[in-house]
């Protein structure tokens, strides 16, 4: 086919291959300019002793190709398995995952509502990094990371979204109000990108009332951006609401590559029973047609959807008292294409979208000024009391001086506000003595301290300014 697009095709696991089946039924009717490459991937490799669960030859063609279509698989349970999609994310970075939702009262159940918001969630930092520790007999640590340039990316990202798809609010959605670094610095950047973009509100919400908005009033919403953790939440939260995850597609793009698949899991108890709901991935091919310059077939197939939606025409999981006919898949899947070429008369009918392309054009970097000040302990569990190890620090030649011991995040010395203390990764906040520039040649010194009277180290943090900035906002309560 002339000008045709090669894409990596995943039949998936569980209903997986019988719903790409009729997705790619529907895209060769539809005229979809596409050649396909199809991958084994999931389940299948993980029973033979595959941990990834991708073959080296499924990893080059996706990297030749840069588009894959992947329907839902199973990851076994228990230690060993690596998660797919993190791995796509991570190895391809894909920083981006979009995923619109939109309700479709009266003929799919759900609150009645105008919803119609695009949830954009950053996809490769924050909490879901995996960077995850057991520091000592009875603490565990996960770590929150969070870059300047990873915050900027996604939200230029979702700006550029709105400002190409004529959508005219952007909402932020963070914690803030108690993560003041990680959080703090995603809602910065995004109050200094929205500067850029006269014409497309800017507000923003704490996670947990803004959730509540989306469940109770999800109108109020156009297009969200969000961190990795938060976004996952309340994308699942939004497509509950609008009647049916199973509804629903996701695109997850990159600089170079791009993945798109649905947002349900592969229902493997359903299998081959020809009653899955195809619509989810049908959702993320029209995505991926929109991603490749193919528009026009997008629409066309998203209409015939919609019309076939309004038209009371469903799958069992969709059915409701509003539906006209109880559908297979098969069935559904041939109604859709019967349907190509028709425009739906109450649902709202669908334009070709903008040809143009989201060009995310991230700020330099700006050198600053760094200056270490001092050093965080977390000490392992051990049985002196808290005046005890502050003894030990009293009085010592190192350029270090003890400024406060915390636990859980309470300060515990010189004054105590928790009225229980343990001895639970205790945090000992050492800072320069005044007068004494501190380099990190000092730390060795104050380890030889540590260990010599007894003690065990968990978790080391330098502590530095920026620009003469405190880069350690996490002062314990009463500090």
């Amino acid at each position: 086919m002339k000008d045709a697009k090669t894409i990596v095709v995943a039949k998936g696991d569980g209903i997986g291959p019988e719903i790409m089946e009729s997705v790619l039924e529907v895209l060769k009717f539809a005229g979809a300019r596409l050649n396909f490459e199809f991958i084994e991937i999931g389940e299948k490799l993980y029973t033979q002793g595959i941990s990834t669960g991708i073959s080296k030859e499924a990893w080059n063609a996706i990297k030749e190709h840069k588009i894959l279509l992947k329907a839902p698989i199973t990851t076994p349970q228990g230690k060993g398995y690596k998660s797919l999609n993190v791995t796509f994310r991570k190895v391809l970075s894909l920083f981006a995952n979009v995923r619109p939702v939109v309700s479709f009262q009266p003929f799919v159940s759900g609150p009645d509502n105008k919803m119609d918001m695009v949830i954009v969630r950053e996809n490769e930092e924050d909490l879901y990094a995996g960077i995850e520790y057991r520091s000592t007999e009875s603490s565990y640590l996960s770590l929150k990371l969070i870059s300047k340039v990873g915050c900027e990316r996604i939200i230029r990202y979702a700006f550029e979204y709105a400002k190409i798809n004529k959508r005219s609010k952007v909402t932020c959605v963070v914690k803030d109000n108690i993560m003041k670094i990680t959080d703090g610095l995603f809602h910065n950047v995004f109050k200094e990108v929205a500067k850029e973009y006269e014409g497309i509100t800017a507000n923003s919400y704490i996670v947990d009332i803004g959730a509540a908005r989306i469940a109770k009033k999800p109108q109020l919403f156009d297009v969200i951006v969000t961190l990795n953790l938060y976004g996952d939440i309340l994308s699942d939260i939004a497509a509950e609401i609008s009647g049916s995850v199973g509804l629903a597609g996701s695109a997850n793009i990159g600089s170079e590559y791009a993945m798109f698949e649905a947002v349900h899991g592969s229902a493997p108890d359903i299998a081959g029973q020809n009653i899955a709901n195809p619509s989810g991935l049908l959702n993320a091919a029209i995505l991926m047609l929109n991603h490749i310059g193919q528009q026009d077939i997008a629409a066309r197939i998203q209409n015939a959807w919609l019309k076939t939606i309004e038209d009371g025409m469903h799958t069992v999981d969709i059915f409701n008292s509003a539906s006209k006919q109880k559908l297979s898949t098969k069935e559904f899947t041939e109604l859709v294409i019967k349907n190509l070429g028709a425009i739906p008369t109450q649902l709202k009918a669908i334009e070709a979208k903008s040809s143009e392309k989201i060009n995310v054009q991230i700020t330099p970097v700006r050198q600053v000024n760094k200056e270490m000040v001092g050093v965080d302990i977390y000490l392992m569990d051990h049985q002196r009391s808290v005046e005890e190890v502050a003894e030990i620090f009293k009085s010592n030649s190192l350029n270090l001086a003890l400024r406060s011991i915390a636990q859980r995040g309470l300060l515990v010395w010189p004054t105590a506000e928790a009225e229980e203390v343990s001895n639970n990764m205790m945090r000992l906040r050492f800072l320069g003595k005044d007068g004494v520039k501190l380099s990190s040649k000092d730390i060795p010194d104050l380890l030889n301290v540590v260990l010599h009277n007894g003690l065990e180290v968990a978790l080391l943090h330098s502590l530095y300014n920026y620009d003469g900035i405190d880069g350690f906002f996490s002062k314990a309560q009463g500090e």
